[in-house]
């Protein structure tokens, strides 16, 4: 039976100006939207293979390139399914026989899980800590892949991003956290990412910034005989990207909202600008969560603490899913804490499109709720 909400109605003077707080899909800036229907007619219903959206897609490419200061002989690989896609692409197209995972949350176990399964792969090591934690890696020759999150969505922990070892590839699932925290590129092989997070678009596309290095384990997998769907071949999404395009049909509202956003970032000053406004925003909600008597940061250690999902635990006293449910009946929405953890917290996106004054706004919005309750 669903709680009652009790009928709490926040003064609009305190209310934030944008009610988006999701932690993907996330907030969409009124100007990429803007952008999307200014292209129409002549973008949107036209094919994906034509130069009209294939210039879009060379302006992405390469804005990301410029985004994250990609060396030279790294390639920007794009195609369709996300990143739950992409991991199995990578487990067809990427990973000889072994590989070690570091598990840490709901999305960085499901990759682990998935390669573990593979019946191709021999040796899979998941090395796994409770959620709010992050473990370390422990290298070996035997690995040919070690595999990580840059940011566990479903608990706020970002984990700097540190090659293990000089030998085997090193990739990194930076969903939530690619355009919201920095990254040395020489400390990747693969750097994967959707668009839903960060860069204001939509779900269902995957980007990987891949290495000299990847991209020849891709070659060597493919001439080794063995079987992958063409969907999840990532040498087929390699050639296709080296021609501005996708394998299969695309979302092109996808691609131009993406687009947009990392134009937007490199125009305001790259990736230094749009990670540090995330953090700005963060460092306020752990600031403010510390100076309260009935909240904290669910992660404990700071260097741990995201600057794109902040996650706060409220005392037991104060029902922090009660909280969410005031603040959506009001309008605010998608504050609620990972579904599947059931910890008495919430959970707000604070990707580089959040401005800080909404932040702002919201931690007075519940600082008036647990008031008034």
């Amino acid at each position: 039976m669903e709680k009652s909400v009790p009928n709490l109605v926040i003064p609009p003077e305190l209310k934030p100006k944008d009610l988006r707080f999701g932690s993907g899909p996330s907030k969409i800036r009124a100007t990429q939207l803007a952008a999307l229907v200014a292209s129409n007619p002549g973008y949107l219903g036209t094919s994906h293979r034509q130069k009209t959206v294939r210039d879009v897609v060379k302006s992405l490419r390469e804005g990301l390139s410029q985004l994250f200061n990609l060396p030279e002989g790294y390639e920007v690989v794009i195609g369709n399914g996300g990143t739950t896609a992409f991991w199995d692409a990578a487990i067809f197209s990427l990973m000889k026989d072994n590989a070690q995972f570091l598990s840490f949350g709901e999305f960085s176990n499901k990759f682990a899980v998935a390669a573990k399964a593979a019946p191709f792969l021999k040796n899979i090591d998941i090395i796994k800590s409770e959620p709010g934690d992050a473990p370390d890696y422990k290298p070996s020759d035997e690995f040919d892949v070690y595999a990580s999150a840059h940011n566990e969505t479903s608990t706020g922990v970002m984990k700097e991003v540190k090659r293990p070892s000089n030998k085997g590839l090193h990739l990194i699932d930076a969903t939530s956290a690619a355009g919201g925290a920095m990254v040395d590129p020489k400390e990747f092989d693969v750097y994967y990412f959707a668009p839903q997070k960060s860069f204001g678009s939509d779900g269902g596309f995957f980007t990987a910034l891949m290495s000299p290095q990847a991209i020849e384990r891709i070659a060597e997998i493919k001439t080794s005989g063995r079987w992958i769907p063409p969907f999840l071949d990532l040498s087929i999404a390699l050639e296709n990207s080296r021609l501005q395009q996708t394998y299969n049909t695309p979302a092109l509202a996808t691609i131009h909202m993406f687009e947009n956003q990392v134009s937007w970032f490199n125009q305001q000053g790259g990736l230094a600008w749009s990670s540090n406004k995330s953090k700005q925003s963060s460092d306020h909600l752990y600031n403010w969560a510390i100076d309260r008597e009935f909240t904290k940061p669910f992660v404990e250690r700071p260097e741990l603490r995201s600057n794109v999902v902040a996650v706060i635990d409220f005392i037991e006293s104060i029902d922090a899913i009660q909280i969410s449910n005031i603040l959506r009946a009001n309008g605010i929405v998608d504050t609620d804490s990972y579904r599947k953890f059931g910890k008495n917290q919430i959970r707000i996106g604070v990707f580089p499109s959040v401005e800080l004054s909404d932040v702002q706004a919201l931690t007075n919005c519940i600082d008036w709720i647990v008031g008034n309750l």
